[in-house]
């Protein structure tokens, strides 16, 4: 990695990574919205309960109207910065997983967050995700097994990952990365089995700079999230798992900013016998779709 690609990549902006997240996110609602229909009763009753919570907030904190206009501001400002992406999947979507997925027999799942692209490059069963020739960090093997509930293989299973760079940025959200920099896709072998190759990937803040970051900072919050890699495992008549799993002994895994860690989550790297880096083995068990 050159020196002026690392310079690129520290020079990431809260904006630009918003706007990308924001057009990403309509494209796939674009692609959704033909199978989507709203309801308009349940419309109405959780839209109405969000605005009776505001209000009863205001009432009981007895907010005023200099508080009132920081808070339009600070709200018109999520949307110039393109930040709803972020704000919502850091603060909201844990709670929504958690529902979506509370009756779920297999693996526990967890967020997907604001930096899934679809489309990543195909990977042999066992082959390298891609990466810059020089790429950072420690050398990193994961393998494991997908397999349904009943504990059959399931061969010719999906898995896609994405993660950060050992600076913790994402490609396509930072400038001077590759365009698919540390995202592939696997397809399991005939015994469900996968192994990949990648680098581990490193702690990193939300962006700071923006709508995000200044919350974080007037409420005297951080903005870290731990270590992780994110996984999306599917196979035909199985639930798509979504997951992100993280590595031990990492400062904020009690206290992720997304609210996202679970033990169920947690790997167990240990040295590479030959040597380099460390090695994990993680199994993937999916529910049958109803």
């Amino acid at each position: 990695m050159t020196q002026e690609s690392s310079h690129q990549e520290t020079e990431a902006r809260a904006a630009d990574s918003g706007a990308n997240a924001s057009a990403r996110f309509r494209e796939r609602m674009a692609a959704q919205s033909a199978g989507g229909v709203v309801d308009t009763e349940r419309v109405n009753h959780l839209a109405s309960r969000a605005v009776k919570a505001l209000n009863d907030i205001v009432l009981e904190e007895q907010v005023s109207y200099e508080e009132y206009n920081a808070f339009k501001a600070w709200l018109i400002r999520v949307g110039e910065d393109g930040e709803w992406p972020l704000f919502l999947d850091v603060w909201l979507e844990h709670s929504v997983e958690e529902v979506a997925n509370a009756d779920r027999e297999g693996n526990k799942g967890t967020i997907e967050g604001p930096y899934y692209l679809e489309g990543s490059p195909e990977v042999p069963w066992n082959g390298t995700i891609p990466m810059r020739e020089d790429e950072p960090g420690t050398p990193f093997v994961f393998s494991g097994q997908v397999r349904a509930v009943d504990g059959s293989p399931l061969p010719g299973a999906k898995l896609e990952l994405w993660h950060a760079d050992d600076l913790g940025f994402y490609s396509q959200f930072a400038p001077g990365l590759p365009e698919w920099n540390l995202r592939g896709t696997w397809t399991a072998n005939e015994d469900g089995n996968f192994e990949i190759h990648t680098v581990r990937p490193a702690p990193y803040q939300i962006p700071t700079d923006g709508a995000c970051g200044q919350l974080i900072e007037a409420a005297g919050w951080h903005a870290w999230r731990p270590a992780h890699l994110h996984f999306k495992v599917h196979a035909p008549g199985h639930h798509k798992l979504t997951a992100q799993l993280y590595f031990p002994g990492d400062e904020h895994l009690e206290d992720d900013i997304a609210s996202a860690v679970k033990p169920e989550l947690m790997l167990d790297p240990q040295p590479n016998p030959n040597g380099e880096g460390e090695v994990t083995q993680y199994d993937f068990v999916l529910d049958p779709e109803q």
